[in-house]
């Protein structure tokens, strides 16, 4: 994995150096002492993962991680002297798409090699490389799409723990949880169930046997490339991210099979999303009162016609699966 390091003091630079090519598998890609020159690094040369200060001259990393991911994204941590000290910084580059946080390492601290490699783990990439492009995927696999808010990491264990490792569909989820917590949530749905979890990073798009989480606190969206992306807009979802932002781009955009789930919540969030879905030939799955922790998102689905079927979580995999072709079976 190819890592960038950006910071303005030597000694912090030093330190992550060390730490970085402790590893034979982690090459160092470059430095940048500062947000501009890592923007411009970035969008010559783009690593893996960058290891990106939070206070820096000229632009710091919120600035640098903003543009970084409107612009060649790829996955962040920022790295400063103090994550409580500076935590409304942190969590505002977490809204940009920067993955996690953690305290600038003493010499000899091999702490920050076990938050690179979940990172690593998360991201699928031990080395250098992007879902294929559009124009090179012969056919788009199934794709299954899910909602869940409160009582969701329940349901979604329940669900993907019956699906097998090699399970011939593409699975997108938008799951309610605060910025912080996102990327332990994916890590430990990721040691949960047979599928790879991995966090959704900009730019990339939904492949066979593979699971995306949705990372930040912004609207996951797909685009008409079919490609997978973050926008503040809109910005009166109380929801952040909104599953029905996401479902009604995919209901726009892909165009390919698909199977919609949406899961146990409150409020209405993904009601709307689902009927587009539906309206637009998706097979929609709503989860039942029984089994819902809150019975507020699926209801209001219900209610607008917008389900196919509603299920108990326990049947919602197997309903999946035989919604597949076939041959995929």
């Amino acid at each position: 994995m190819r890592i960038a390091i950006v910071n303005d003091m030597f000694m912090a630079v030093e330190a992550l150096r060390r730490v970085v090519v402790k590893v034979p598998d982690y090459k160092l890609a470059w430095v940048a002492y500062d947000g501009v020159e890592a923007v411009n690094k970035c969008a010559a040369d783009t690593p893996d993962l960058i290891l990106m200060d939070v206070l820096m001259p000229s632009m710091d990393g919120v600035e640098a991680t903003r543009q970084i991911m409107s612009q060649s994204p790829c996955a962040i941590v920022m790295v400063t002297a103090s994550v409580n000290r500076y935590a409304a910084k942190v969590f505002e580059a977490m809204g940009y798409g920067a993955l996690d946080a953690v305290n600038t390492p003493a010499f000899g601290d091999d702490g920050l090699l076990n938050k690179i490699a979940t990172i690593a783990r998360l991201i699928g990439k031990s080395s250098h490389q992007r879902s294929p492009p559009l124009h090179r995927l012969k056919s788009l696999p199934p794709l299954i799409v899910m909602g869940a808010s409160t009582g969701g990491p329940k349901a979604l264990t329940t669900i993907l723990s019956q699906f097998p490792p090699d399970f011939p569909a593409a699975v997108v989820i938008v799951q309610h949880v605060d910025v912080e917590f996102v990327t332990g949530f994916a890590t430990w749905l990721n040691e949960q169930i047979p599928m790879p979890v991995q966090l959704a990073i900009a730019d990339t798009i939904p492949q066979s046997g593979k699971i995306l989480v949705a990372g930040t606190n912004l609207h996951l969206v797909m685009r008409p490339d079919l490609t997978l992306g973050y926008d503040k807009e809109p910005l009166n979802f109380s929801s952040r991210p909104s599953v029905d932002v996401f479902f009604s781009s995919v209901a726009k955009n892909w165009t390919g099979q698909g199977v919609a789930v949406l899961l146990t919540g409150m409020g209405q969030d993904g009601a709307q999303g689902l009927k587009r879905l539906r309206q637009a030939g998706w097979h929609t799955i709503a989860q039942d009162r029984k089994t819902c922790i809150v019975y507020g998102m699926p209801k209001v689905a219900v209610e607008l016609g917008a389900v196919v079927e509603v299920l108990p979580v326990e049947a919602i995999a197997s309903a999946c699966i035989n919604f597949l072709p076939s041959a995929l079976r």
